[in-house]
């Protein structure tokens, strides 16, 4: 699962995306990875794995993680190839989530390609390229579904009703996301990978002075997306950066201090956009590795188990499983099964953030 940043070029979606890619922005002990120049693994900051760690002192921890995408910069016209638009397209049609970046400060040594700053409007200009791509890919798949529903083909019907529906939505300067699918529907709709479907999350860039309360640009954004359910974020992008640099732990947590934060606004972002993937954890502990495993919001314990290897999820029998908080306010696995707080659950549970399981299967 792929979270891609995007936005206008010289926003400070790569000076976000390093941000990230410094283990020392998010902890003192979470490591990154690099796939490709644009693409990491970020780990999931979590103070439950910290906990679990302190208590059982394994021989390694293995947070979660999510992959996060450093997309080019698009311009005006980037749905007809601007630019590195049709880069910039391909790639951000790859992700499962857009963090959305945008400038909220005023610096003129920082030059805008709209020579003013205006988050409405760059937000705006975005979203118009995307809709219009999508426009595009809803049309050419028109014209064929239109042949084959007159010939009387129910799914080519039901299909052309969908298409119309988010044709219409799209001409009105509306995103595919807005739209309300039935089930059966929505199966159509992801088939087609409309970029506009996928959730976003806004991430205003703000001066440092901003990066406690926000400021009047990021006031204007929030009331542009009100109806959007979408989640906004304000960061000092620029002093992450200089918090990256330092190389003592207790340093950083000083200089986050003196600005009035309590974390890295790097670790805020990474746990909404883990949220935002519709992504949770589930824990397995013991001596040899207390691990988060990461599974989809609404997972049953088969498929929970599935992510750890496929045998367990096809010869599933059950799942022992302890609640976080009685593990760690009993003190243990043999506490809880003391108190009777052990659950032992079959193939129709569905797992709960933070669940610590263990699987019994057969194969």
């Amino acid at each position: 699962m792929k979270a891609g940043i995007v936005g206008l070029p010289n926003v400070g979606k790569s000076t976000l995306f390093n941000c990230l890619s410094n283990a020392k922005a998010q902890s003192a002990n979470f490591p990154f990875c690099t796939i490709e120049p644009n693409i990491g693994v970020v780990n999931v900051p979590d103070p439950r794995i910290q906990v679990l760690e302190g208590m059982v002192n394994p021989e390694r921890v293995m947070p979660a993680t999510v992959e996060i995408v450093d997309i080019a910069g698009l311009v005006k016209g980037a749905s007809k190839g601007e630019g590195l638009g049709n880069q910039f397209l391909a790639n951000i049609r790859e992700t499962d989530a857009i963090i959305h970046v945008l400038r909220c400060f005023d610096n003129d040594n920082i030059i805008h390609v709209d020579a003013s700053v205006d988050p409405v409007r760059d937000k705006e200009t975005i979203d118009i390229e995307l809709q219009l791509k999508d426009l595009e890919t809803v049309q050419k798949r028109l014209e064929r579904v239109k042949r084959t529903a007159k010939t009387g083909n129910k799914e080519a019907q039901i299909e052309l009703e969908v298409l119309l529906k988010v044709e219409k939505t799209l001409l009105e300067g509306v995103s595919v996301r807005a739209i309300e699918f039935s089930e059966k529907d929505q199966e159509i709709v992801k088939s087609l990978q409309f970029i506009t479907s996928k959730p976003v999350l806004y991430v205003c860039n703000v001066d440092e002075g901003s990066a406690v309360s926000g400021n009047a640009y990021v006031e204007k954004v929030r009331e542009a997306v009100k109806d959007e359910n979408a989640e906004v974020i304000v960061l000092a992008i620029g002093t992450e950066a200089d918090i990256t640099e330092l190389d003592d732990y207790e340093e950083r947590q000083m200089f986050l201090a003196d600005i009035g934060l309590e974390e890295a606004g790097a670790s805020v972002l990474i746990r909404a956009a883990y949220k935002l993937l519709n992504l949770q954890t589930y824990f397995t502990v013991g001596v040899k590795e207390v691990r988060a495993w990461t599974i989809n919001i609404g997972d049953t314990a088969p498929q929970a188990a599935g992510v750890i290897h496929t045998d367990f999820e096809k010869g599933f029998i059950r799942a022992e499983v302890i609640k976080y908080d009685d593990y760690t306010s009993l003190g243990g696995e043999q506490k809880v099964k003391e108190a009777g707080k052990l659950g032992v659950e079959g193939k129709e549970y569905i797992v709960q953030d933070g669940d610590i399981m263990n699987f019994r299967f057969n194969v």
